[in-house]
């Protein structure tokens, strides 16, 4: 009981300091209002802009990809008493299956991980309509688990994401190329005395020139027919939970099946490196624009404190302790920091809304209520820590010199 009344005292002589010196506590909390909206605000922006560069990189990739590893020349031993010297050209990769795909699949299809698993069989073909030739890449799949690595029905902008029975999907750009739309003909020939004419049932747009330019998805074991590979898949295409473990995860299956599994970090290590220094970037402002808040609490509280030292003087005259004395001016700093971030998130609240509902509808900006927390969290504690200095200067007092104090 007695330290509630201890606290409630502090509190009121607080807010009866705060109210004193009303216009240097409004521009105060109008600046820590200001950082925190900036700070809130430009996270949320990062934020935004790195989901949507994530997921328009991977709306178009498996997280990892699991393929043979290559194959290597094979010397033939010495006779004895002899030593070779050889040049060593590395060997020509072909065409071939994954051993044992199904029993993999099987395998993966159980790991808790793993959010979907696709075997896809691929190869270069080319592909005939009159006089118009084009090299394409064949890719077989499964059209029910490949929905699950890639949404293609929602690429898809003309006809039906149908494959199989002769029907195919083609990227937008090769259908314009071709001179085709949905319900045309064409040859698909992969140079293997294998051959086929197919009917385009849909027209897609991942919005990646490579595959808008080149991709035709086909049933996958009218793909294994065309390729030469009855029964065989080249490649197994994988999804996991989190997307930032990726690359831990890959290696963990490249033990577990004797595969090369390519991560999507591995292989957008650009976009990666771009994403860091983003996120160090935002680091950066954070730290200052909170050392720049905290700054200007400490300075206000210093003048504060000189302005009342003769009122200190006497507090402490009449009985009251340095730490009562250093709890007031610690209080000072958090209502501070609080209000302000208060006004600042609300502040940031709305130029969210704004750039969401109003701006250019490049990408959408999300505001967790995790980073409202955090910022909430930091500008008190900043605060708190801003009135340290002031606070501590304010308790050693000695009550005689301040009560003299003009």
């Amino acid at each position: 009981m007695r330290l509630l009344r201890s606290l409630w005292t502090e509190w009121i002589l607080a807010m009866g300091f705060l109210r004193e010196g009303r216009a240097q506590s409004v521009m105060i909390m109008i600046g820590v209002a200001v950082g925190v909206a900036v700070i809130v605000f430009v996270t949320a922006l990062i934020q935004g802009l790195q989901a949507n560069i994530i997921e328009r990189t991977l709306g178009t990739q498996a997280h990892i990809r699991l393929l043979s590893s290559d194959e290597v020349n094979v010397l033939l031993p010495a006779p004895a008493g002899t030593q070779l010297l050889v040049q060593e050209d590395k060997r020509a990769q072909r065409l071939r299956s994954i051993n044992n795909w199904q029993q993999i699949s099987a395998t993966l299809d159980q790991l808790p991980n793993l959010t979907a698993v696709s075997p896809v069989v691929s190869g270069p073909a080319f592909v005939r309509r009159g006089e118009a030739l084009e090299s394409v890449a064949l890719v077989g799949i499964d059209l029910t688990r490949y929905q699950q690595i890639i949404p293609l029905q929602r690429y898809v902008v003309s006809g039906q994401l149908r494959v199989g029975a002769d029907d195919v999907v083609i990227g937008k750009l090769l259908a314009d190329d071709l001179g085709v739309r949905v319900g045309s003909k064409l040859r698909l020939d992969t140079g293997q005395q294998n051959s086929a004419v197919v009917n385009i049932a849909g027209i897609f747009e991942l919005g990646v020139r490579e595959l808008d330019s080149r991709f035709v998805y086909l049933d996958l074991r009218q793909a294994q027919s065309l390729l030469g590979l009855p029964g065989g898949v080249t490649v197994i295409e994988l999804t996991v939970a989190n997307i930032f473990e990726a690359d831990v995860i890959a290696a963990q299956i490249e033990r577990l099946t004797s595969l090369n599994a390519e991560s999507w970090i591995e292989t957008n290590a650009q976009l990666m490196n771009a994403l860091t220094a983003q996120s160090l970037s935002t680091n950066m402002i954070i730290v200052f624009v909170a050392i720049s808040v905290a700054f200007g609490i400490a300075s206000v509280l210093s003048v504060s404190v000189v302005q009342r030292t003769r009122e200190i003087g006497i507090l402490r005259a009449t009985g009251a302790t340095r730490e009562q004395i250093l709890k007031v001016f610690l209080i000072q700093g958090a209502v501070f920091g609080l209000c302000g971030s208060f006004i600042g998130i609300a502040v940031s609240y709305a130029l969210v809304w704004v750039f969401n509902t109003l701006g250019p509808g490049l990408f959408y900006i999300p505001l967790s209520k995790t980073l409202v927390s955090l910022s909430l969290l930091l500008a008190t504690l900043t605060g708190v820590l801003a009135a340290a200095v002031p606070s501590r200067r304010a308790s050693r007092l000695d009550p005689v010199v301040a009560i003299r104090y003009v």
